[in-house]
Formats: C-alpha cells, sequence, structure tokens
C-alpha cells in the first residue's frame, strides 16, 4: 500500500487535503480530510502541518480497517488528533 498527497483545497472555514491510497496498480481509494481553520489560530499547529497531521490520521484509520469495516473516505481532524501531533511534534519544553 503507499500513501500519496494529492494536495489542499481551502473553503470557507476549513482546508481539505486530499490523498490517494494505492493498494495495487489500479486500485486508487481517494480519501479526504478536514482541518477546521480555527485550529491554526487557536494552536501551536501551523499550515504547513496539515499534511503530515492529516497523514498521522489517515494511517492510523487505515491501520484499523477490515475487510467488513473498510477506513472512511472522508474524515474530520478532531482537537484530540491535533493535540496528539502537537504532543509529538513540538513536545513542551522543561525547565
Amino acid at each position: 500500500m503507499q500513501i500519496q498527497y494529492v494536495g489542499f483545497n481551502v473553503a470557507a472555514s476549513s482546508r481539505i487535503y486530499n490523498f490517494h491510497v494505492v493498494d495495487a496498480p489500479d486500485q486508487i481509494r481517494e480519501f479526504v480530510l478536514e482541518v477546521q481553520s480555527e485550529a491554526f489560530r487557536s494552536s501551536s499547529l501551523k499550515f504547513q502541518d496539515g499534511p503530515a497531521l492529516c497523514l498521522a490520521r489517515l494511517k492510523r484509520e487505515l491501520d484499523g480497517e477490515t475487510q467488513v469495516l473498510p477506513a472512511q473516505a472522508c474524515l474530520c481532524i478532531g482537537e484530540q488528533d491535533i493535540e496528539e501531533y502537537i504532543e509529538r511534534h513540538y513536545p513542551r519544553k522543561r525547565r
């Protein structure tokens, strides 16, 4: 399986990130992940973090999929996703 970042679009109140998951040369699935614009203003999340944040969430979703329950094609990035990403990539400095 290969995950490809395709790009993003800016909507009125969010950024929408697009990915392709290539399971085989002729099997491509499309995934859309949405991050509310407010998340970039109210936290230490930067615009350039958007693709990596969405990729991490998409990988978790794909890791949990089964034949009976495939990964959802449209996902919303929530507060918990953002907090986990920030903790991993921007750890608090100890005094």
